[in-house]
């Protein structure tokens, strides 16, 4: 697991890549090309399709989202995708405010 070089990973995270680590992938059969043909097809139905979307922001806003996502380690426009992930599907929590 060490290969990889990952600051942090959960335990199934680490066990995904344990797994990998122990597989020998000289031993892994070529899928045959009907069993191509249905890979193909399965993978068709969960790809996602995604609409564009443009909004307009305040240089200063985007300037720090910007740098958040630079810490996280991601694209700017993930990190906005991401937040609005969460927002919708009630996981985006604030954090305490100290009393004072």
């Amino acid at each position: 697991m060490d290969r990889y070089k990952v600051n942090k990973v959960d335990k199934e995270e680490k066990e995904l890549l344990d797994a990998i680590d122990k597989t020998d992938v000289k031993k892994i059969k070529k899928p045959d090309l009907e069993e191509q043909k249905l890979f193909k097809i399965a993978a068709k139905n969960f790809i996602k399709k995604e609409t564009k979307m443009n909004i307009r922001i305040d240089p200063f806003e985007l300037e720090k989202i910007k740098e958040r996502a630079r810490k996280e380690g991601l694209k700017y426009s993930t990190l906005v995708k991401s937040v609005i992930h969460k927002y919708l599907t009630g996981q985006l929590v604030e954090k305490n405010k100290k009393a004072g």
